[in-house]
């Protein structure tokens, strides 16, 4: 025993206290850290405040948030903004912008120009987010895509259609990536079904 706590780097005392633990059943970790939230904690109907003023103003730092709700009648610190924005992952204004821009591609919300001009600045999918079509089949976007390698057949692609204006999909799957395949596809999958849909 001396021999294996010297080994592990474990002084005797903690092995017999591991033991004694282990024999009565009570050998569970210990959570460590707060049991509860911080007394001083943001009220809940507060953090919701919060994360609404920091969507629509998502440039905004902790001070002007903390402004901006004492003027709405809402009291709360800079500090505490600061609290909020840390336990929703949103402290750097990046994270802010770009929370704007997922609330934007879930929900139908109409985007001042100052967020679509801020979003332009800090995002480079946002800015190439508009591709327009007025039917289907106008506007077509196609993508090869490296799938993985499979043992016996070796390195895998896929070839991906994208109709813009309604979103349907084709793919194919091919193991080589050369021209030849975006061809392929166009000619024996999506000419055809446009053609058959008139």
């Amino acid at each position: 025993m001396s021999k294996a706590c010297k080994i592990m780097g474990y002084h005797r005392d903690t092995f017999y206290e591991v033991r004694r633990a282990f024999q009565v059943g009570a050998l569970v970790e210990q959570r460590r850290g707060p049991r509860n939230a911080h007394p001083n904690r943001v009220a809940p109907e507060i953090e919701e405040h919060i994360l609404a003023l920091s969507l629509e103003f998502s440039t905004y730092g902790a001070q002007r948030i903390a402004n901006e709700l004492r003027l709405r009648e809402v009291n709360v610190s800079p500090s505490g903004v600061r609290g909020v924005w840390l336990r929703h992952d949103l402290e750097t204004r990046y994270k802010r912008l770009m929370r704007l821009e997922l609330h934007a591609q879930d929900d139908t919300v109409v985007l001042s120009e100052k967020q679509v001009e801020l979003l332009e600045r800090h995002s480079c999918e946002f800015r190439m987010r508009h591709v327009k079509a007025n039917a289907p089949g106008e506007r077509l976007n196609q993508d090869t895509f490296y799938w993985g390698t499979l043992k016996g057949v070796g390195k895998v692609y896929v070839q991906v259609v994208v109709d813009v204006f309604c979103s349907l999909a084709f793919a194919k799957v091919y193991t080589w990536k050369m021209p030849v395949t975006s061809a392929d596809l166009l000619y024996e999958r999506v000419l055809p079904f446009y053609d058959a849909s008139g």
